[in-house]
């Protein structure tokens, strides 16, 4: 299980760094068809989470694709929300959080789908540092109870309503989950809920991967880059699908 545990984690980080998701909605799949329960993929998920979005966002930062500026009042929405989360995952079955996991993959394909493309240099739009603690607050309870960072909330949203190009906007999500996921793993760990012996291998192997996919990222046509996400999306949500009919 080692094995398929480090490969896991490093084909997770490159698309955690490719597309600037925790890897929550790919790893939990995953981690529900190697055996694991749902509860335990989504500690497993949080960890892995918290040491690929660290480590991505410092390389994005210091590529200059991160702009930091209004994503700290996301951001800190999102801390306070993934404490939430982590602390009601154990109060909700597993039918109903498989079933609310479903609902965001498929809002994400469709926000993302209908989203118009920006360049670099499009004027984006700004929202209420107030509103903008507030729609961080919302997507980290619901993301981490879902083990996942609320990237894929997160980025169709600033892409298709505040104009974010493409990229940008994949950096400022992944940046998100940092916050969301050290919230939560405080939370989960303050109920003793999460498989860390799994978890750390799964996130070690991951920083190999994030490096590649950031890099990656780097050298993709952001029209290339959009289809790639809508196509990661629907993998996801295939998976999730097969693992709860079928």
């Amino acid at each position: 299980m080692v094995i398929e545990l480090l490969l896991v984690g490093t084909f997770i980080g490159t698309m955690s760094g490719f597309f600037g998701i925790g890897g929550g909605m790919i790893l939990v799949p995953i981690l529900l068809a190697l055996g694991f329960e749902i509860k335990d993929a989504i500690g497993i998920s949080i960890v892995q989470m918290v040491f690929s979005s660290v480590f991505g966002s410092f390389l994005n930062w210091r590529k200059g694709s991160l702009i930091v500026g209004e994503g700290i009042f996301v951001g800190l929405g999102g801390f306070v929300g993934g404490y939430i989360g982590g602390k009601v995952t154990h109060l909700i079955p597993d039918q109903v959080l498989q079933i609310l996991f479903l609902g965001l993959l498929l809002f994400a394909l469709f926000r993302l789908f209908f989203s118009k493309h920006h360049t670099d240099d499009s004027q984006t739009k700004t929202l209420n540092k107030g509103l903008l603690f507030t729609i961080g607050l919302g997507i980290g309870i619901f993301s981490i109870t879902l083990g996942i960072g609320g990237s894929i909330i997160l980025t169709p949203l600033l892409v298709g309503l505040l104009h974010y190009p493409i990229k940008k906007a994949v950096s400022a999500g992944l940046f998100f989950v940092v916050f969301s996921s050290i919230a939560g793993l405080i939370s989960r760990l303050s109920i003793g809920t999460i498989d860390f012996n799994n978890g750390l291998i799964v996130a070690a192997a991951s920083l190999l991967g994030v490096t590649f996919g950031i890099w990656l990222k780097e050298h993709v046509k952001d029209t290339h880059h959009k289809m790639a996400l809508l196509i990661l999306y629907l993998f996801a949500t295939l998976m999730l699908v097969k693992k709860m009919w079928f």
